[in-house]
This record gives structure tokens, C-alpha cells and sequence, in this order.
């Protein structure tokens, strides 16, 4: 009987031994499964040296980072204080009709919040009931994104995940139109 004692405690201690050790590797931690991290932060941390970042989109406008660079969004400025959104892929070339009647602006300029609607107007190639392109013609808009010590976010929802992004205009200094009556920084 003490011997078969013996050879159970032995057993135990060997399979304890198994499970404690097993957890305890050099390899680094397995990444997240896309949109297991939260997608609605673009401060999401990633690897900037394993890819390229473009640094404007197709239509040579400001791009916002979606989610861990899922998806991109490109803001431009056009004639007469219109404000266009382009919804991108993770590598901000292709459109992304998404199923939504607008996305959102939020932003804070000189201590006032406020919030701009911007309606689905869907591109040529769209789906029907999809839009790839999001566009309201409004001056004020236009001005406080431009505006220095402008906050403004972009929140939109893709196949059921909202995302937040930061809207950051970037001026070129010479042959930028402030006043947005092209299309082109």
C-alpha cells in the first residue's frame, strides 16, 4: 500500500509540475483576433515599422485611422465649405460602402462642442443601400477644422462595430486654401 502512495504522490507531483511549467515560454504573447482589441480607439498600439503609412488618400484628403488601421476614412475639403468623408480600406485605396444613413463630427473649438451629421451620398459604384462617401456643405464645419486648437473626431459604425477616429487637418503652409475653394491642400 505504500509503495502504490509512493507512486500516486509521485504522479502528482510529475503532472503538477507539467501544468506549471506549461505556461511559462519565451515566445511572445499571440496577437488579438481582429476586433478583439477595441476597435473604436485610433490609438490603438501596432507595429508603424512593418508597413508603409500612405499619407494622403485617393482623393488627396486627410486620412483618419479606424479601429487598428482596419479601415481608414478620408476627409476633404471642397468648394464652398463642403466637407466630404470617404470610407477606406486598411490600406486607404479601395471605397468601403458601409450601411449607414451618416457618420458623425464631433469636435471642440474655442471651448464649444458641437456635433456635424454628415448624409450618406452614395458614390457610382455603391450598393444600393450602402455608401462609401458621406458629404454636408457647411461652412462653419469647414472653418473649425481648419481652425488651430480644433478637436475633431469622426465616429461611424462598419458591419456592426463603431469606430472613433481623430480628425487631424495638416496644413502645408504654401498653397493650402484656407478658404477650401478647391479640393487640393
Amino acid at each position: 500500500m505504500r509503495r502504490q502512495c509512493l507512486f500516486s504522490l509521485a504522479g502528482s507531483v510529475s503532472l503538477l509540475s507539467v501544468f506549471a511549467f506549461s505556461g511559462c515560454n519565451n515566445s511572445p504573447p499571440a496577437a488579438p483576433a481582429a476586433g478583439a482589441a477595441s476597435a473604436s480607439s485610433a490609438t490603438d498600439e501596432h507595429d508603424h515599422a512593418a508597413h508603409a503609412h500612405p499619407t494622403e488618400g485617393p482623393h488627396h484628403g486627410d486620412l483618419v485611422e479606424l479601429g487598428n488601421e482596419e479601415y481608414h476614412a478620408e476627409i476633404v475639403h471642397g468648394d464652398g465649405g463642403e466637407v466630404t468623408v470617404y470610407v477606406l480600406d486598411s490600406h486607404a485605396e479601395k471605397a468601403v460602402p458601409i450601411e449607414a444613413a451618416e457618420v458623425v463630427i464631433n469636435l471642440t473649438h474655442d471651448g464649444n462642442a458641437e456635433q456635424f451629421k454628415l448624409p450618406a451620398t452614395p458614390d457610382a459604384g455603391d450598393p444600393a443601400g450602402k455608401s462609401s462617401k458621406f458629404s454636408l456643405k457647411d461652412a462653419e464645419l469647414a472653418g473649425d477644422l481648419d481652425a488651430e486648437g480644433t478637436a475633431a473626431k469622426l465616429v461611424l459604425s462598419i458591419n456592426g462595430t463603431s469606430y472613433t477616429g481623430k480628425i487631424e487637418h495638416h496644413h502645408e503652409g504654401e498653397g493650402h486654401d484656407h478658404a477650401h475653394e478647391k479640393t487640393e491642400k
